[in-house]
């Protein structure tokens, strides 16, 4: 790991804590009761593991998969996962045996993805049965366009970058699609400046993996 890899992940940490980063606590918030301690939970694109820490506390088990070595190595450090993996969540399949996994959790990477029925199959046949799915996407209505262009300003990378939001029905109907049965969703805010002034709507969802009989 490069210094300037290194300099990468703690600039995502420190913008985590200085916009107010709000998504680990409201998914853990949705999951918590679902959950048990020693239980197995998949992080899908844990980058630096920041979702991931409310569970470790909490004692399950952590396997992360990213994309990112960097953000694998700055995962690491933080001791906050058991094993972690490197895979790219959009090839299938991923490299984990069907039912392998009590939960998953994803927080930051599915605002990326216009469209994540693959993803969320994926996501459908690692998990067991009875066991639980929360995530964080871009949020909008019907009627707003779901293509969002986040300008350098706000990135903090010196170049633009596209982000998606996703309705209600869009991901009720992916869910669905793939076995999960939709819980409980809330809305909050995602700040892309320390002044809290530009706003990106998310919303977070939990859903329960069904039987298939």
């Amino acid at each position: 790991m490069t210094t300037r890899d290194n300099e990468n992940a703690n600039h995502y940490d420190d913008e985590a804590k200085s916009t107010g980063w709000y998504g680990p606590a409201v998914v853990f918030g949705l999951a918590f009761s679902y959950t048990k301690p020693g239980q197995q939970i998949l992080d899908i694109g844990i980058g630096t593991g920041l979702g991931s820490a409310f569970f470790n506390k909490a004692g399950l088990s952590v396997t992360g998969m990213d994309i990112s070595d960097e953000m694998l190595d700055a995962c690491r450090k933080k001791g906050w996962a058991d094993r972690l993996v490197k895979h790219d969540l959009t090839v299938a399949p991923y490299p984990f045996d069907d039912g392998s996994f009590d939960h998953a959790v994803s927080t930051g990477v599915f605002q990326f993805f216009p469209d994540l029925d693959r993803v969320f199959r994926e996501i459908g046949r690692v998990v067991k049965e009875g066991g639980i799915f929360v995530f964080v996407t871009g949020d909008r209505t019907e009627e707003e366009d779901a293509e969002v262009v986040v300008g350098p300003e706000h990135t903090g990378t010196g170049t633009s970058v596209t982000m998606y939001r996703h309705s209600t029905r869009q991901i009720t109907g992916w869910l669905e699609h793939n076995g999960f049965h939709p819980i409980d969703s809330l809305e909050f805010s995602v700040w892309m400046d320390r002044k809290r002034k530009a706003r990106f709507p998310a919303r977070a969802y939990l859903a329960q993996k069904q039987s298939l009989q």
